[in-house]
């Protein structure tokens, strides 16, 4: 072959070679190893001074998010909404709430995200629309209206709801309506009426809805309520799943016919043929499920459903190590080899900080719970706050609470305001959230001393730790890619596991109990590791591991020699 045609084959091989490692740097499948920051807008950066976060504000902490290391983030409704459920009840599902901005500003947010290498997720609530949505003004307004069953009506008996089905949210799910002389069903407020996903009309007009976003480029969508699409067509009455009282003074019902009924996996091969459309596309539910053969489905028999159903078992078991030892045995050998979505925190739950902290030994549990979050196979959500330890600073009076849930079912359930409130950056008034003299929410009382700009200063700070582990998880190959095994799995006290990939291995050890443990590994490739990263230790330290002394909570890192040989 003469020079001038090897010289033309090797540009023809490096312009395919670039090709190709530019797709796998945006790969489709980015999402497998992704961490996935949720912003809650609303509590995140207040750029206008009117006391609630906007748009303009998650933009100029853009850099923030880059140097923290996330993949994406998550942004929980900024839709036009009369703000019954603070976003969740969306009128307008193409358009900017203006308390949050404007389209030119998510654009804006959009465009710089992508220069810094961070993805937009955006969160889609396909289940129901506000009441106040164009969509049910025109169906409550009579029964022979083009969108007449575009919602899920009843006629009642004798003028009373038609079953026992309750709200999520506390009471009766059925609300009337006079003019049409029915009921509707509302599985959370009755100001979010449901939607009739039978109706191939809605379905038609929803997934416009994805596609209109999916244009502008985001990468996805987190799909709220997901599992509640659809309800029984003969709407019997749930059984009562146990004796008592729920926090609402009411049976507790089991939701077997109002929650992740089988047509539920007809709508996710048809989201998921949407988000195909789109290279590089992902769909995380909020699946709130019993067990993981039900996660498993979600991905759907033929890898067609959902990416990443969110693994609601993992984050939310007791502080044991054969809790949670159990629950990743679950995800790695009851998902079918599929990447599982694990988390501790997001804006319905209180924060982890507050759920798992002991009142003595917080900062190390919260760096044992981040360890324990970020090391295993799997994507990950962190919440806004939780890499500085934030934690629930719940209303102290009913008169002070804003989130409804909270007023309803006051004192047992004071709502989610807890876990919402304002970013704390520093320690300035509002926590560097707002220039407002007040804020939608107080800030936490420790503010002052918890906040981005003092943990970013101390170097043994856990922030500083959850940039260290996110760092890990990109330039460690064992941490990135490698295989998953527990060790260790008699232990009572500490949990182990071991990620190998390229002839390298890296051991994790966390220590779950309040108490010193020294623990010893039998790894058929020595007895040495050295410090990768660790709670309580310097790195580059080596240790001996058939005498390994994890303190109090303690999380040990350590890179050690291939297992196999």
């Amino acid at each position: 072959m003469r020079p001038t045609r090897l010289l033309n084959l090797a540009l023809i091989l490096c312009a395919i070679c670039s090709h190709f490692a530019v797709a796998a740097e945006s790969g489709a499948e980015w999402w497998q190893k992704a961490v996935v920051y949720e912003v809650y807008p609303r509590s995140f950066a207040d750029s206008n001074g009117d006391g609630i976060g906007d748009l303009n504000g998650i933009t100029s902490h853009l850099d923030y998010l880059k140097d923290l290391g996330v993949d994406a983030i998550w942004i929980t409704p900024f839709y036009p909404s009369p703000q019954v459920d603070f976003g969740y009840d969306i009128s307008n599902y193409h358009a900017i709430d203006p308390q949050y901005g404007t389209l030119a500003d998510f654009d804006r947010l959009l465009e710089e995200a992508k220069k810094r290498g961070i993805r937009i997720v955006l969160d889609m609530v396909l289940n129901h629309t506000s009441d106040q949505h164009p969509w049910f003004l025109e169906s409550k307004s009579s029964r022979s209206n083009p969108k007449a069953d575009w919602y899920m009506w009843h006629d009642g008996k004798d003028h009373q709801p038609p079953n026992n089905w309750q709200s999520i949210f506390g009471h009766s799910a059925w609300q009337l309506v006079p003019e049409r002389g029915q009921f509707y069903y509302h599985a959370f407020y009755k100001e979010q009426p449901d939607l009739d996903w039978r109706n191939r009309e809605v379905r038609n007009a929803m997934y416009d809805e994805l596609r209109f976003w999916m244009k502008k480029g985001v990468a996805g969508f987190r799909l709220d309520a997901v599992t509640s699409l659809f309800e029984d067509p003969q709407f019997r009455d749930e059984p009562i799943a146990r004796p008592g009282k729920n926090a609402f003074g009411e049976p507790i019902l089991n939701r077997q016919y109002t929650d992740n009924l089988p047509e539920c996996h007809d709508v996710f091969r048809e989201l998921r043929q949407v988000t195909n459309e789109f290279p590089g596309g992902v769909l995380i539910g909020e699946t709130y499920l019993p067990n993981v053969a039900e996660l498993e489905k979600m991905y759907g028999a033929h890898d067609d459903e959902l990416h990443l159903p969110m693994d609601t078992q993992f984050g939310f078991t007791k502080l044991s190590a054969d809790a949670f030892r159990q629950k990743l045995r679950e995800a790695e050998t009851g998902l079918n080899g599929h990447m599982p979505l694990f988390f501790f925190d997001n804006h319905d739950n209180p924060r982890s900080s507050s759920r798992y902290g002991d009142g003595t030994h917080n900062p190390a549990i919260a760096k044992l719970l981040a360890t324990l979050l970020l090391t295993p196979r799997c994507a990950a959500l962190l919440y806004y706050g939780q890499e500085i330890g934030m934690e629930n600073n719940d209303p102290k009076r009913k008169e002070d609470v804003q989130d409804p849930v909270g007023r309803i079912g006051w004192p047992k359930d004071k709502g989610r305001d807890g876990e919402r409130t304002p970013m704390q950056w520093d320690s300035s008034a509002n926590a560097g959230f707002s220039t407002a003299k007040t804020t939608w929410l107080p800030a936490a009382p420790n503010y002052k001393e918890r906040n981005v700009a003092a943990e970013t200063t101390d170097p043994d700070s856990l922030l500083n730790y959850y940039k260290a582990l996110l760092r890990l998880r990109k330039t460690n190959a064992a941490l990135r890619d490698g295989d998953f095994a527990l060790v260790n799995e008699s232990d009572k006290n500490v949990l182990a596991f071991v990620r190998t990939a390229g002839g390298k291995s890296v051991l994790v050890a966390l220590n779950l109990t309040s108490k010193p443990q020294t623990v010893s590994f039998d790894l058929p490739a020595g007895h040495q590791a050295i410090t990768v990263l660790s709670s309580f230790s310097k790195a580059g330290q080596s240790n001996n591991l058939k005498d390994l002394a994890l303190p109090p909570f303690g999380a040990f890192v350590g890179q050690v020699s291939d297992l196999s040989r």
